[in-house]
C-alpha cells in the first residue's frame, strides 16, 4: 500500500488540478446552458412582480402571530 502511495504521490497534485478544472467547466456549462434561460428570467422577474404587500401579509402572517 505504501508503494502505491509513493508511486502516486508525484502525480496527485496534477490529478487534483485536472479534477477541479473538469468540475469547474461542468458547473459553468450547466449554469450557462441555453435551456436554463427561462428559469433565470423567471427568477429575475420576482422583484418586478406587482403584488399587494398588505394582502400578502394578511394571507401569510408571521409565525409568531398565528
Amino acid at each position: 500500500m505504501r508503494d502505491l502511495y509513493l508511486t502516486l504521490q508525484p502525480i496527485l497534485p496534477t490529478l487534483w488540478v485536472v479534477w477541479f478544472f473538469v468540475l469547474f467547466t461542468g458547473i459553468i456549462l450547466y449554469v450557462m446552458a441555453p435551456w436554463r434561460k427561462r428559469s433565470y428570467e423567471q427568477l429575475g422577474d420576482i422583484p418586478l412582480r406587482d403584488e399587494n404587500p398588505a394582502r400578502a401579509l394578511r394571507d401569510d402572517p408571521p409565525s409568531g402571530l398565528r
